[in-house]
């Protein structure tokens, strides 16, 4: 570092680093809605008035994968009204946007010839804003292709991570500005380890280039893996800007191993109440200098004030002897309003300290208290505790969190362990923990092992949930059966027709998509289409159109252009004739070039011309003859597998049929005499407008028209064909 003396002059570039903005929090409740934007609007603010070259954001600008309008609203207004001007921006930009940025226009936005930008924006995606969905996109991009945001650091490839720097100049100071955007702990800890980390530095004078790296990663471990050494990133960075970590840790610290500086600004607003929360916020201005650097620290003052405190009630002089006396618990409650009344005016005092002009006791903002009790009691004494959300109701006009001013828990008990189980014994308790911030994903991880899944797998059943809990994804449970069942289907009808071995085929299929999942080369495609919004729908009242069930149109578990063909029918005897079965409920329209009719002979049966029925497609319903009355149409039910055959002795076989064009054909029947033709077109007309429905095969212009079936004909397998009935006349 250098002296503030030495980082003035035309060859200094300042930046204003912040982190963990989480634009959105709380923006339901009713006193804190408006707390994350309003800092973020001081820190835009703060930018302006120090006139800075730059601001550089690590990560968690919104609180929400999909930030609401309003969040958006107040973070495009504050970009708008700070980082806009006409003054110029005087950094020269050396690199290729196209690699770097990979948006939809190849420069940076300080550059564009239609917008004016005078302070650019560079930013990282952290773990709330990350992208995810269709077309992988994040809330950043947004702000990027509207010309208010540099995003850079993305990290397409979580398995395979390139690094390359937003090259910047200023006069003789060179700035390398590297960003890795968030990755899962574990996965990124096992991309260092193994070397999956590939980094770009400029080739000429690389000695010369200021190398500062923004990451959005766990900064202690918390589990062996779970977060990012800062002996694995490279010796020949300078400063390192560490996101993620909400505690303002904002004076750089030197790391003895590796040589370069660590700084971590911590969060602008509060999002947990633990004493890491409760330090003052703070963010910082960089001056670079060559290959020196300056930091100016500035606090926050619209940030809402934070008081935490922890007592012991056995060891506390205040309850002394309490425990011993009975039906305390008017005693015990009236000590512990004293006490968060005692931090309820500290906290107040510090937030008039912080401010530069009086300000009146109606504006200033609710205080947050967070008051832990440990009450475990002696031998043979007791605390009788009120109910902590009834005690902190008694501050519901003094205080911001209304329900859980007080938290109470006893001392876990210490058993006597054996020397020699130390080891285990500390992985016991670091797994305990842990147990505060175990993930949903891990939960149905540990859930899924224990059951016999035969169909959908278990790595992509995780992931799926972690969309629905974490992202917010309202489709990804939906989208990922689908998607399975689908793959399912396609893989077991590609299959032999053998039944013997099909647990084994399931099982063997599910492990082939865990592998896939596990490799990376299976992921969620974007296969949800979505049905156009009706004109009368209000995004306002009645929310977005496709987060409703109704708007989505389910992609079909096996498409069509991949339906596997069906077998072709078997080859019948010249003396029989098979029905086709009800198995459907649609009927598709084939057509067959027609077979030559043969002569009648004796008594020929009705089953040598009766037409093939399509798939649960009913017969139509034709006028009766000779007096009958008309029937009722009837749908019949017949197994899938069994054809039904009737035989004739006196019946000649007909010439062989044609090669079939589809397996599902239609036979039609030979065109009966003129007579009986017109005697069934009238009667045809009398009865249209008792018909419901109407099928209709399509024939060749060459071909004869196809007769209706009525359910007189195939209902009575005896009766005679009408060309019989017609010559016995």
């Amino acid at each position: 570092m250098a002296s503030p003396s030495e980082s003035t002059g035309a060859d200094t570039i300042r930046i204003l680093v912040a982190t963990d903005n989480h634009v959105g929090y709380e923006e339901r409740d009713p006193i804190r809605k408006d707390d994350s934007w309003k800092t973020f609007d001081e820190i835009m603010n703060l930018a302006r008035t120090e006139d800075v070259d730059m601001i550089l954001l690590a990560g968690d600008l919104f609180h929400d994968n999909k930030p609401s309008r309003m969040s958006m609203y107040h973070v495009m207004r504050s970009l708008r009204k700070n980082c806009l001007g006409m003054k110029p921006c005087e950094l020269q930009f050396l690199s290729d946007a196209n690699e770097v940025f990979a948006s939809a226009f190849g420069h940076v936005n300080y550059e564009d010839p239609d917008i004016n930008i005078s302070i650019p924006v560079f930013s990282i995606h952290g773990n709330h804003d990350d992208p995810s969905g269709q077309g992988n996109y994040c809330s950043l991009d947004l702000l990027q292709v509207a010309g208010l945001v540099n995003y850079y650091g993305r990290t397409p490839k979580v398995d395979e991570i390139n690094v390359k720097p937003v090259l910047l100049q200023k006069g003789q100071t060179k700035l390398a500005l590297f960003g890795i955007s968030n990755v899962r702990d574990e996965r990124m800890f096992r991309n260092f380890r193994d070397h999956r980390v590939k980094w770009f530095r400029p080739n000429q004078q690389s000695t010369d280039w200021f190398n500062l790296l923004a990451v959005h990663q766990n900064h202690h471990a918390h589990t062996p893996t779970s977060y990012l050494p800062e002996n694995m990133l490279p010796e020949w960075l300078d400063l390192v800007v560490w996101g993620h970590e909400h505690e303002c840790l904002i004076d750089p610290r030197q790391n003895p191993e590796t040589g370069f500086h660590v700084m971590q600004p911590g969060s602008s607003v509060a999002t947990s109440l633990v004493p890491g929360e409760a330090v003052a916020k703070h963010v910082a201005v960089v001056s670079v200098t060559g290959k020196n650097f300056t930091v100016e620290k500035h606090r926050l003052k619209t940030v809402r004030p934070f008081i935490t405190a922890e007592i012991f009630l056995a060891t506390d002089k205040r309850f002394k002897d309490l425990d011993k006396k009975k039906d305390n618990r008017l005693d015990l409650t009236r000590g512990l309003t004293e006490i968060v009344e005692e931090m309820i005016e500290e906290a107040n005092a510090e937030w008039d300290a912080m401010q530069d002009d009086d300000v009146d006791e109606d504006e200033r903002p609710r205080p947050l208290i967070r008051l832990k009790v440990e009450y475990t009691a002696p031998e043979g004494g007791q605390y009788d505790i009120e109910n902590p959300q009834r005690f902190s109701q008694r501050f519901s006009n003094k205080v911001a969190n209304t329900n859980d001013v007080v938290h109470f828990y006893r001392k876990k008990a210490n058993k006597k362990r054996d020397p020699t189980a130390d080891a285990l014994s500390e992985e016991v308790a670091a797994s305990l923990a842990e147990m505060d911030s175990i993930k949903v994903a891990k939960l149905v991880e540990e859930y899924l092992k224990a059951q016999s899944l035969k169909i959908l797998p278990q790595a992509p059943f995780g992931d799926a949930v972690t969309q629905f809990v974490d992202k917010d994804d309202k489709h990804a449970m939906e989208q990922f059966v689908m998607e399975s069942l689908s793959g399912q289907v396609k893989q077991m009808l590609s299959l032999d027709d053998s039944e013997e071995d099909i647990e084994n085929a399931m099982e063997r299929i599910k492990k082939k998509f865990e592998q896939q999942f596990a490799t990376g080369q299976l992921k969620r495609g974007p296969r949800l289409v979505y049905k156009p919004k009706p004109d009368e729908w209000d995004s306002d009242l009645d929310g977005h159109w496709e987060d409703q069930p109704e708007a989505i149109i389910s992609a079909p578990l096996a498409e069509e252009p991949s339906r596997p063909a069906k077998p072709q029918a078997r080859r019948r005897k010249p003396n029989r004739t098979g029905f086709m079965d009800d198995e459907d409920e649609e009927m598709d329209d084939v057509v067959e070039e027609e077979a030559p009719a043969p002569k009648t002979k004796g008594r020929a049966k009705a089953a040598t011309s009766r037409a093939k029925a399509a798939p649960k497609a009913p017969a139509k319903k034709a006028p009766a003859r000779g007096g009958r009355g008309r029937k009722q149409v009837q749908e019949e039910e017949e197994d899938e597998d069994e054809d039904v055959f009737m035989d004739d002795d006196n019946y000649d076989p007909p010439a062989p049929p044609p090669k079939r064009t589809t397996t599902r054909t239609t036979t039609t029947r030979p065109q009966p005499a003129r007579s009986q033709t017109s005697s069934r077109a009238a009667a045809s007309a009398s009865s249209a407008k008792t018909r419901q429905t109407r099928l209709n095969f399509s024939q060749k212009a060459t071909q004869q028209e196809p007769l209706e079936i009525s359910d007189d004909e195939i209902s009575d397998p005896f009766e005679q064909v009408p060309a019989s009935r017609a010559r016995r006349r």
